[in-house]
């Protein structure tokens, strides 16, 4: 069967072109289980992609800085192709994409940009200027790169995103494309003993002489030299078993008597033994074995090539054939069997609340409103905001699962700004003022009705009364005055001031009037006009009050009937003359207004007439004055006659 397919391979190759370091206008890289082509051609970015994807790739990916160089390797590639280049900045596209309609995100290292392959969100990122945001078109993004620089190499180019361009209009400064194609597995490259040339034709039609590793299912044509210009070979890169990859030849290939091992050490990786009949063979150091292939070694122990990555170890499997990579707690194997990916521990649900995940590990939170009931304890209790001391409410504080609610006693009510203040109600502005049949005082948490002049509270604290007042007078001096009993109370005094004569008649004053006693604390709202009110005979004045106590005269007598009758009368009496002075007072405004409105009328028109009369055009003839005017039998006269008034 191996003859079988040696037979084929020329076969299938006759008329397929062969060129030293791959097409015109290209350059191939390859590495790990990719190979990365750069291609000259103004194209779009559409236009890109559908060239990569007909051999069976997509635009290029950059998700990490050693990919970033495996692809600025083959862009140096492709400039040294060129002889002489302008000094000038080019781009070259690569598969890193954003939809019309999707916009910036910021908080992403990729800043909402994808890449045409698929897969997750990478963080490695080189971009050379902010991201724009912008959502109405399609965006993509190039590596920028000085196509002139003889150090071109030594430096990861930056990334450019832009329009995508069209057919017509590829973009500026766009010079070409950058390819990826990813393979199940790598053969090593083919071990020449002697003069020789191979060159690969890998699956995505690049041709190649210098590959690092040359991809699955690939073809190698060798043609050995020296005299011998007609044997070729070919090769086809297989699988032999799972995850290995060989040419299915033993041995160096184009070896010769004349050079032994002294020819690029005979093909050998390692050591080479030459014979006494001019033949030679390969070795391998202690420690390594010496594969199928009679060329390359590998090592006795397969962990001392470091096979695993990142945090994984290598441990040795039966008869140190092969490995296997182990993880860390928290952490497991990735698809690729050889590096570690965190485990999200947060998906069993291991916290009776909150859980967040860690590299490699979790911790336990509680909700708000709630604490870890002790050092180290996973489990929460509640956390009682309404403790003495922690209280955030003013007044009444009730604790809940979790979290608290604040109350106010009755007369005040929540603020609405957070919730905890209280706020007094002013329970005369409200429905509750009807229940006052006088005056409302409004205090801090309640409220209190009063009465008008000449009526008294009744004992429900609402109704008002007709009162008795004391009017006898007071020769002594004032007695204590009456204080209220708690914030908000208004206290009157019961004395009243009554002008007496004394035995010349002049007018004395018995006693001085008292004003309402009321602390300055409390605010106090009144329905109608804080007034004092005439109750009675000139010289007798009352004032509002929530309580009136009986009066007494100097020797302490109660007075009789006649007086309080007297006194209720004259308080009504006293109501209607204030209603009347009140009524007299604004009809004399009212006509002092009409007055004034009137003189102003007359003002203006009189000075409108006059201005008027200042502009009133002037005749000719007033410049001129008329001569006095004489009898006209002056005229008539003859100043020669002798006698005035005879003819002769």
């Amino acid at each position: 069967m191996a003859t079988s397919a040696r037979l084929l391979l020329p076969l299938l190759l006759l008329g397929q072109p062969w060129a030293g370091a791959g097409a015109p206008g290209e350059a191939v890289v390859c590495a790990g289980n990719a190979c990365y082509t750069a291609h000259w051609g103004k194209l779009s970015a559409a236009e890109a992609q559908s060239h990569c994807s007909k051999n069976g790739g997509n635009l290029a990916t950059v998700k990490s800085e050693e990919e970033a160089w495996h692809i600025q390797r083959a862009l140096a590639q492709l400039l040294e192709l060129e002889e002489a280049l302008e000094a000038r900045m080019g781009k070259f596209w690569i598969g890193l994409q954003r939809e019309k309609g999707k916009c910036l995100d910021s908080s992403l290292p990729l800043k909402g940009f994808s890449w045409v392959g698929g897969g997750e969100d990478t963080l490695y990122t080189n971009w050379n200027r902010e991201v724009r945001s912008s959502c109405i078109s399609r965006r993509c993004v190039s590596l920028l790169l000085y196509l002139s620089l003889p150090s071109h190499a030594s430096h990861l180019p930056k990334w450019s995103e832009g329009p995508c361009g069209s057919p017509n209009s590829p973009g500026s400064n766009i010079e070409g494309f950058v390819c990826k194609f990813s393979f199940k597995g790598m053969c090593q490259p083919l071990a020449l003993g002697g003069p020789g040339r191979v060159e690969y034709r890998t699956p995505f039609q690049a041709t190649s002489s210098s590959l690092d590793t040359v991809p699955f299912a690939s073809v190698a044509n060798v043609a050995c030299g020296d005299g011998d210009e007609g044997r070729e070979h070919y090769f086809l890169c297989k699988e032999k078993a799972s995850d290995v990859f060989d040419w299915g030849s033993s041995g160096p290939l184009c070896v010769s008597p004349k050079y032994g091992c002294s020819f690029n050490n005979g093909g050998c990786q390692q050591d080479c033994f030459e014979g006494g009949d001019g033949s030679f063979r390969c070795g391998c150091r202690p420690g390594f074995r010496l594969l199928d292939d009679l060329v390359t070694c590998a090592s006795r122990n397969p962990c001392s090539s470091s096979p695993c990555k990142g945090a994984a170890t290598c441990v040795l499997g039966p008869h140190r054939k092969n490995y296997t990579c182990l993880c860390p707690q928290g952490y497991q194997l990735d698809s690729s069997q050889q590096d570690c990916v965190d485990v999200d521990e947060c998906q069993d649900s291991p916290c009776p609340q909150e859980c967040v995940n860690t590299p490699g590990g979790f911790h336990c939170e509680c909700w708000v409103g709630y604490e870890p009931r002790g050092p180290g304890e996973e489990a929460c209790q509640d956390v009682d905001e309404c403790a003495p001391g922690h209280s955030p409410c003013a007044q009444g504080c009730t604790n809940t699962d979790g979290s608290f609610y604040c109350s106010c006693k009755k007369g005040y009510v929540l603020a609405k700004e957070d919730g905890t203040q209280c706020l007094d109600v002013d329970e005369c502005e409200g429905p509750e003022h009807g229940l006052c049949e006088g005056l409302c005082l409004n205090t801090q948490g309640s409220f209190r009705c009063s009465c008008l002049p000449g009526w008294e509270l009744g004992p429900d604290g609402v109704s008002c009364t007709t009162g008795s007042t004391s009017l006898a007078p007071q020769t002594g001096p004032p007695q204590g005055e009456d204080m209220g009993d708690r914030e908000g109370n208004l206290v009157y005094s019961s004395t009243i001031s009554r002008p007496t004569r004394d035995s010349e008649g002049t007018s004395k004053e018995a006693s001085t009037m008292k004003t309402p006693s009321l602390p300055s604390e409390a605010p106090t709202t009144l329905t109608v006009p804080d007034m004092l009110a005439h109750s009675g005979p000139p010289g007798e004045w009352m004032e509002p009050s929530t309580h009136h106590p009986k009066a007494t005269t100097d020797g302490g007598e109660n007075m009789d009937e006649d007086s309080m009758s007297k006194q209720s009368d004259n308080g009504t009496d006293g109501q209607k003359l204030l209603l009347f002075y009140i009524l007299g007072t604004v009809v004399a405004i009212l006509l002092l207004l009409a007055l004034a409105l009137g003189l102003l009328v007359y003002r203006k028109r009189k000075a409108k007439r006059e201005e008027e009369k200042e502009k009133k055009p002037q005749n000719t003839a007033d410049s001129y004055s008329w001569a006095p005017e004489r009898a006209e039998n002056r005229a008539l006269e003859n100043q020669y006659s002798p006698t005035p008034g005879t003819d002769c």
